[in-house]
C-alpha cells in the first residue's frame, strides 16, 4: 500500500542525503518527494509517498526518528489532509488537434504557460488523482515531455475527510461528523 509521510526536519545540510540513505539501505523506493520551507524559518517540510504495510512503515517512521535533524515524522496516509500535486506537460500541438486539448484544459482548469506553433505547456495543480486523469486524457496526443511535483499534503484542521464524501456522495448516502 503507498503511504504518505509528512516529515518536519532542520534545514541542514545532508538531512534528506541521510534520509534517502535510509530508504536505500531498507530497500525502499520513494515513489514520490517533495521539499520546501515549513511554517518556521530554518525548518523545512519532507512529503514523501513510499510502499509498504503498516508494520513497516511503523518500523520506518522508528528509524526516521533516530536519524540526527529529524524534528517530527507523520504518517498522514490515514488522516483527513489537503493533497496536491503540480505538472507541466509539453504537448504536439498542431492546428488540427490544439482546440481539443484546449477543451481538456478548460474542463481540468489547467493553465496554458506556453504557446508556439507546434506546442503547448500545461501547467496542472490538484490532487493526485486529477493529474493522472489529465495526463491519461492528453496521452492520446503526443506528450513531448512531463515535468511533476511530488505530492504534498497537509492535514485538514476541519476533520473533513474529502475522499469519505466522495464516496458518500457516489452511494447517495449522507455522514454526520461531530
Amino acid at each position: 500500500m503507498k503511504h504518505t509521510l509528512s516529515v518536519l526536519v532542520e534545514d541542514e545540510s545532508g538531512v534528506l542525503s541521510r534520509i534517502s540513505g535510509l530508504f536505500a539501505r531498507r530497500g525502499f523506493n520513494i515513489i514520490s518527494l517533495a521539499v520546501g520551507s515549513a511554517e518556521q524559518i530554518g525548518i523545512s517540510r519532507i512529503t514523501m509517498s513510499v510502499m509498504g504495510d503498516n508494520r513497516t512503515i511503523e518500523q520506518l517512521i522508528k528509524q526516521l526518528y533516530k536519524l540526527v535533524n529529524i524534528l517530527k515524522v507523520q504518517n498522514v496516509t490515514y488522516i483527513p489532509c489537503v493533497e496536491r500535486e503540480l505538472m507541466l506537460v509539453k504537448i504536439n500541438a498542431t492546428q488540427v488537434n490544439r482546440s481539443y486539448i484546449l477543451e481538456i484544459a478548460n474542463i481540468f482548469r489547467a493553465k496554458v504557460v506556453d504557446l508556439s506553433n507546434e506546442s503547448l505547456i500545461l501547467e496542472v495543480t490538484g490532487d493526485p488523482g486529477k493529474i493522472v486523469a489529465i495526463e491519461k486524457l492528453l496521452s492520446q496526443y503526443e506528450i513531448i515531455e512531463i515535468a511533476r511535483t511530488g505530492k504534498i499534503a497537509l492535514i485538514r484542521e476541519s476533520n473533513v475527510n474529502t475522499e469519505l464524501l466522495k464516496d458518500s456522495l457516489n452511494n447517495n448516502q449522507i455522514y454526520l461528523y461531530s
